[in-house]
């Protein structure tokens, strides 16, 4: 019996993970915007680890990936939210909800993330 995306095998969940940059692309201190089909979500490089979340403000449903970022934080640019890019955690209100996020895997110089198109 074969996997397919998202099922699960063995008693393991199996998704798929989709090339979405070069390492050098994003160098540290540096972000890129990624598009999916039903989601946009934001590469991050801090300090050569990479972290991937949505770009959705869980308090208002505006974008997020062009907040400040401070440490492994985001702020959110319309009303001051902030959540940790390693987790999706809230940090500060007026967001209560954690941001989604996505695993990443680098394999030499590529970079790859889990498929929001999976969820």
């Amino acid at each position: 019996m074969g996997c397919r995306r998202r099922k699960i095998c063995v008693g393991i969940v199996m998704s798929e993970f989709v090339p979405v940059a070069m390492r050098d692309e994003v160098p540290p201190g540096a972000r890129k915007l990624i598009d999916f089909d039903a989601v946009s979500v934001v590469l991050f490089n801090i300090g050569g680890d990479f972290y991937c979340i949505e770009d959705v403000c869980t308090h208002d449903g505006g974008p997020v990936g062009e907040g400040d970022i401070e440490g492994c934080s985001i702020e959110c640019p319309r009303h001051g939210a902030r959540f940790d890019l390693r987790d999706g955690s809230v940090l500060s209100m007026p967001a209560v909800v954690p941001i989604p996020t996505y695993q990443v895997k680098l394999d030499g110089n590529q970079v790859f993330i889990e498929s929001p198109d999976d969820w």
